[in-house]
């Protein structure tokens, strides 16, 4: 076997040309067959697979599914066979703790994918991180998880080596819808709602920073509770409130009734929120009221990538019944990861160490240092385990769907 450095893992293109795949076989979670010989490899995966965000969750599942079929069609890593372990936690984080306690427990898991929710992350960091057990998440945008809880002061501390994801964070996701909406829009009066979550607060705050910023006013702010339903009373003092648009930190379980409720109550302005509101679901919670919303989202949008044709393509291929939403592309990514930080360890010892603490701890190493061509763009991270990656995109919904409207940078004119 080829022997390198952990330090200087490069897989350029292997994640896009490594995605040939039949559309035969099974679709089960084990990737295919095990092969005489081979050591399994499983890979878990955490998220919200029931419940209201189960469209999200399915699609971060059946994304990284592929992946573990690609590997194991290509013999990525030889010698190894990987298996994907999906465990639900219902967008709860006390199940999300508890799922990662039970991954670690599973001495053939050597990395986890997921979750979906940030404030499930929190929950799941330290379980892991203490095994040494690396995590990647495709979908996770508050800041704080990596760069911990003074990172508006400039203070930034990384509080877990193993933890990484591939999206970008809201950070740079708020200011980017704050500035695409003051200065090409021309909004400049905002209302600004969240539910009090990590994602929802985080992601209204930064946007409420950098639109006050620019110069734009908030005519008034709320909370709301993402369990109800009824949303009656804060509908009308949005409706009431001369703002020129309504923002809501929040997912679209939650958003998608809200909106619809300030629509009825007399509001003619859009709504806008991030990227868990980037989804059909919205859409169809919405019915039809949801024309001219707008949802920011991570990266470009996949169907204008050359680099994500092969994915796409494979999982048509594959019949998966839920589409890869928002977040296919990059738990493929986040799964592709972990198989590279596997296959140079691999190949550095002639094989994964036989000491599981040990192999945890080298492959959580190396996913630090791994870089290629994946669906979503160049994946490689930072020193605080974020997306090198910081591509964002604005979506509107016209005609039923949502259409990109803009991509580009936090900070670019």
């Amino acid at each position: 076997m080829r022997h390198r450095s952990l330090f200087t893992i490069s897989t350029t293109a292997v994640a896009v040309g490594a995605l040939t795949l039949s559309a035969c076989g099974s679709r089960d979670d084990s990737g295919g067959d095990s092969g005489g010989g081979d050591k399994t490899v499983v890979i878990g995966l955490d998220a919200p697979l029931s419940g209201d965000l189960s469209a999200l969750g399915a699609g971060i599942k059946n994304s990284a599914d592929l992946a573990v079929k690609v590997a194991n069609k290509n013999n990525e890593v030889d010698g190894v066979k990987f298996k994907l372990e999906s465990l639900d936690d219902q967008g709860q984080a006390g199940t999300g703790q508890q799922n990662a306690t039970k991954l670690v427990g599973n001495q053939e898991v050597y990395g986890v994918v997921g979750p979906l929710n940030s404030h499930v992350g929190e929950s799941m960091q330290k379980v892991l991180g203490n095994a040494n057990l690396v995590q990647v998440s495709p979908a996770n945008t508050a800041p704080q998880l990596t760069q911990g809880a003074k990172w508006q002061s400039g203070d930034k501390v990384r509080g877990f080596e193993s933890y990484f994801r591939t999206c970008a964070t809201d950070d740079v996701q708020g200011p980017f819808a704050a500035q695409y909406l003051y200065n090409e829009k021309k909004f400049k009066k905002a209302y600004i709602i969240d539910d009090k979550k990590t994602y929802g607060a985080g992601l209204a705050g930064t946007f409420t920073t950098e639109f006050k910023k620019l110069g734009g006013k908030v005519v008034g702010t709320d909370h709301v509770n993402p369990d109800d339903r009824d949303f009656s009373a804060v509908a009308t003092k949005v409706a009431k409130s001369g703002a020129d648009f309504v923002y809501i930190g929040s997912e679209y379980p939650t958003a998608a009734p809200l909106s619809a409720q300030i629509k009825k109550a007399g509001a003619t302005f859009p709504t806008v929120g991030g990227d868990a509101l980037y989804s059909a679901e919205y859409i169809k919670l919405h019915k039809k009221k949801s024309e001219g919303d707008m949802a920011t989202s991570v990266g470009a949008p996949l169907e204008t990538l050359d680099t994500a044709k092969e994915f796409m393509k494979n999982y048509k291929a594959q019949g998966y019944k839920l589409p890869y939403e928002a977040y296919g592309g990059y738990s493929y990514d986040s799964t592709w990861a972990i198989i590279q930080a596997i296959k140079a360890v691999a190949e550095e010892g002639d094989g994964l160490p036989d000491d599981v603490d040990e192999a945890r701890e080298k492959i959580a190493k190396a996913v630090q240092s791994v870089k290629f061509s994946g669906v979503t763009g160049e994946v490689a991270f930072d020193k605080f385990g974020d997306t090198t990656n910081k591509q964002l995109s604005v979506y509107e919904v016209k005609g039923g769907d949502h259409k990109a409207v803009k991509t580009g940078t936090f900070g670019e004119s």
